[in-house]
């Protein structure tokens, strides 16, 4: 490989770049949810940080409960197909175990803030909250007039997190980072931050990544660590690598209800453990091929050689 500067352990990427009072997005939508990285900024037991995600589910009910935030910016919450996130209720209604403050988007309302961010703009006008309560519950929401037609939009600021952390398929040494499946907003969350942490499943040779470059959907120019992860994403899934755990989601329900067992799940899945490959040892054998998928390859596509 080219330069493995940038290949770290979790844990030191996230002791060399996550810090105490940072703004820390941590994205993946529906599969490719960074845990494996989200429990290492637990066990490093990082406090007062903001933490954005546009689908706030398990990983950031574990955050607020283990203490890490001091205010959640989002576009949806909860336990998808399932209910709500009891930790996050807790500390939004009643201040346990901390008060928490809420920003609210709509999903597309919080990209537009990743992309005005990505692209240097101060701030990124949309019509999706015209007729919303949207501007009356969150003050960053604002009206402005277009210059070229007089028409009254409403605007969001730019995001410029100070860490994006994302989970992808795979990367090269350099941090070029390939995803496929559903995209999210990994792309333009790794453009607006100031800091860039990628957790793959695998660190592949430059090679494979220029032999499909259009997968490529973040460049190595703006990734400062490279860590390889294999699972950790799970619960969630990795298209192409395993599925997704819905008992897991159906057990966390049980679990985020009380908080004495969701103190018992912290210690045995997230503190007593060292890193992801301790996690998946615990996860279990059966566990792990029950949640492979069978191979479903696409069809070559020729980039063609005009060399």
């Amino acid at each position: 490989m080219a330069d493995d500067a940038r290949i770290l352990t979790m844990r030191e990427a996230v002791a060399r770049f996550v810090r105490d009072g940072d703004t820390v997005a941590l994205e993946g939508f529906t599969h490719l949810i960074p845990f494996a990285a989200g429990h290492e900024i637990i066990r490093q037991r990082r406090r007062d940080l903001t933490l954005v995600r546009l689908t706030p589910d398990l990983l950031m009910d574990q955050l607020v409960h283990a203490g890490t935030a001091r205010r959640l910016v989002f576009g949806w919450l909860g336990n998808p197909g399932v209910g709500s996130l009891h930790a996050v209720r807790r500390a939004v209604e009643r201040d346990v175990p901390a008060p928490l403050e809420i920003e609210e988007y709509s999903h597309f309302g919080l990209l537009c803030r990743y992309q005005a961010g990505a692209s240097g703009l101060p701030f990124f006008p949309l019509r999706g909250f015209r007729g919303t309560d949207y501007p009356r519950v969150n003050p960053l929401v604002r009206e402005v007039t277009c210059p070229f037609t007089g028409e009254v939009l409403d605007a969001v600021p730019a995001l410029r997190p100070d860490v994006a952390v994302v989970h992808a398929q795979r990367a090269d040494s350099e941090g070029n980072t390939q995803i496929w499946g559903l995209l999210g907003a990994q792309r333009e969350v790794a453009f607006a931050a100031r800091r860039v942490i990628v957790v793959v499943e695998e660190i592949v040779e430059e090679a494979v990544i220029r032999a499909d470059p259009n997968r490529t959907q973040i460049p190595g120019a703006i990734v400062d660590a490279v860590v390889e992860a294999p699972g950790g994403a799970h619960p969630s899934f990795a298209q192409g690598f395993y599925d997704r755990d819905n008992a897991a989601y159906l057990a966390w329900d049980r679990i985020t209800r009380d908080p004495a067992a969701l103190d018992r799940y912290l210690e045995e899945w997230v503190y007593g453990l060292p890193d992801r490959g301790a996690y998946l040892e615990r996860l279990g054998r059966d566990v792990v091929n029950r949640l492979r998928p069978a191979p479903r390859l696409a069809s070559p596509v020729d980039y063609g050689d005009y060399r």
